[in-house]
C-alpha cells in the first residue's frame, strides 16, 4: 500500500527479534524443547561424579533445581565426590563485543551461556536512610551478590529531591560503584542487574541446594570442555515448549531468551556460527539476505542493521506457514500485553493491533500485524533512527501512524 525507504538500512534494536524468533519457530517447531541433564558415576549412593549439563535453557529457575535435587533424593544418593557444571553447548556466546558497555551491568544485557540461572540476573533494592547517610543495599541472591565488589556512596537527601541514582562499574573489574542521592520519601529504588559469572553461580546454587537436602559436596567445578563419558543420566529437567519462550521473547522483549534460542538454532542446524544459522533459516522462509545485516539477535547491538523490507517479508512468510498464529500472538497486543500494555489505550488500535517494539538512543521501531475493521489483513513496518525527540514523542508519532491504519476502507 505505501513504502518509504522499504530498502534502506535502519538500526532495528528489538525488532531484531521479530527474525529471530521467526527463524527458530520455522525451523525446529512449536513443541521444541530444551533439556537440562543431570549424570552420574560412581556407587549407588555414592557418587564420584555428578554432572549437570546445559543446554541453555533460559527459563531455569531454582525450583528446577530443586526438582532435579528431588530426583537424586529418590534414588538414595547422599554423597557427591565432586560436582560439575558443564558449560560447553555453546561455543562461541558470552557478552558480544559490539554490545554497549554500560548495558553489560543490566539484566537486559547479561552473558549467554549454557547453564542459565534465574535469567543470570540479581535484583538489588536500594533502600534511603537516615538524612545524610548512605542508603541501604539490599540483594535478592547472596550467591549472585557476592560475585561483585560493591562501593556505596549513594547518599540519603531531603524528601522530593530529583532522582540520580547511577551503578557503574570498571572495565574487566568485578566492580560496582553506586553514586547519587535518594530522596528519602522515597520507598524502594529497584534495579536489574547481571550475574558476574553465571557458571559459578550456577554451581554454587545447585551446590547449595543439594547440601539443603542432605546430599554431601565434597568439591565442584565448571567444565568448559564436554567429556566423553558422563555415566548414566540419573536426572533431567524440559524447559517449557518453544511456544511459550518465544512468547516470552517476543512479549517482554526479553534479549537473554533471544540470544540462547539463536545459539540453539546454529547447533540444532549444525551451522557455522548464529548469524549463519538465521540466515539460512529466513531464506527457506523467503526473506532476502541482503536485505539485513545482523551481529546478534536481540537487537542490543547497534551494529545490526535492518530493512523495513526485511520485516515486512518476516511477517508475511510467516503469516501464510502453519505457526502463523502461533507467531503472531506471540506480539504484545495493543494497550493489553507486554510492552504495548501502556500504548494505544482508548484509541481504535486497542486489542487489535500486535506487534513488536524496539527502542534505543535515538531508535524507536514498531512492526507487526494490523486488522482494521473496514480494510484486510496488514504487515506493517516502522523503524525511526536519529531521532532528536523524546522516546515518548517518537512513540506518539509510531502510533499515530498505526492509528490511521485503522481507519482504511476498501473502495469499491
Amino acid at each position: 500500500i505505501y513504502s518509504r525507504d522499504a530498502d534502506s538500512y535502519f538500526l532495528p534494536a528489538s525488532n531484531t527479534k521479530l527474525l529471530t524468533t521467526a527463524a527458530v519457530l520455522s525451523q525446529l517447531g512449536a513443541d521444541f524443547k530444551i533439556r537440562t541433564s543431570v549424570y552420574g558415576e560412581g556407587g549407588a549412593n555414592i557418587l564420584n561424579r555428578l554432572t549437570l549439563v546445559g543446554k541453555g535453557d533460559p527459563s531455569l529457575t531454582k525450583q528446577e533445581l530443586e526438582n532435579l535435587t528431588k530426583q537424586l533424593q529418590e534414588q538414595g544418593i547422599t554423597r557427591i565426590k565432586q560436582l560439575i557444571v558443564d558449560n560447553s553447548y555453546f561455543e562461541d556466546a558470552g557478552i558480544y563485543p559490539s554490545w554497549e558497555w554500560e548495558d553489560v551491568y543490566a539484566y537486559y544485557g547479561v552473558a549467554i551461556n549454557s547453564v542459565i540461572l534465574e535469567e543470570n540476573a540479581v535484583v538489588l533494592r536500594i533502600f534511603p536512610q537516615e538524612l545524610g547517610k548512605k542508603v541501604k543495599l539490599e540483594w535478592s541472591d547472596y550467591l549472585a551478590a557476592k560475585q561483585w565488589q560493591v562501593t556505596n556512596q549513594a547518599i540519603t537527601a531531603p524528601d522530593d529531591t530529583p532522582y540520580n541514582i547511577k551503578i557503574t562499574g570498571e572495565l574487566g573489574k568485578p566492580t560496582l560503584y553506586i553514586r547519587g542521592e535518594l530522596a528519602k520519601n522515597t520507598e524502594v529504588d529497584t534495579w536489574g542487574l547481571a550475574i558476574l559469572d553465571p557458571n559459578q553461580y550456577m554451581l554454587d546454587k545447585f551446590s547449595a541446594i543439594l547440601e539443603q537436602a542432605g546430599i554431601r559436596v565434597d568439591s565442584q567445578a565448571v567444565a568448559k570442555s564436554a567429556k566423553q563419558n558422563l555415566g548414566k543420566q540419573l536426572a533431567y529437567i524440559d524447559s517449557p515448549s518453544l511456544i511459550e519462550l518465544v512468547k516470552r521473547t517476543n512479549l517482554e522483549s526479553n534479549n537473554l531468551f533471544a540470544e540462547v534460542l539463536l545459539q540453539i538454532l546454529k547447533q540444532e542446524l549444525n551451522a557455522e556460527n548464529h548469524i549463519a544459522a538465521l540466515t539460512e533459516s529466513l531464506k527457506k522462509l523467503g526473506v532476502e539476505p541482503e536485505t539485513y545485516q545482523l551481529v546478534d539477535g536481540s537487537g542490543l547491538s547497534r551494529h545490526n542493521l535492518i530493512t523495513n523490507r526485511a520485516i515486512v517479508q518476516t511477517l508475511q512468510h510467516m503469516a501464510n506457514t502453519p505457526l502463523g498464529e502461533i507467531y503472531r500472538d506471540s506480539l504484545p497486543i495493543a494497550a493489553k500485553s507486554g510492552t504495548l500494555r501502556r500504548r494505544f489505550k482508548n484509541t481504535q488500535a486497542e486489542a487489535i493491533v500486535k506487534a513488536k517494539t524496539g527502542t534505543l538512543t535515538g531508535v524507536s521501531a514498531l512492526s507487526g500485524y494490523i486488522n482494521p475493521p473496514q480494510f484486510q489483513p496488514l504487515v506493517f513496518s516502522i523503524l525511526l533512527n536519529n531521532a532528536d525527540i523524546s522516546v515518548q514523542q517518537q512513540r506518539e508519532a509510531i502510533d499515530s501512524i498505526v492509528v490511521l491504519l485503522m481507519d482504511l476502507e476498501n473502495c469499491f
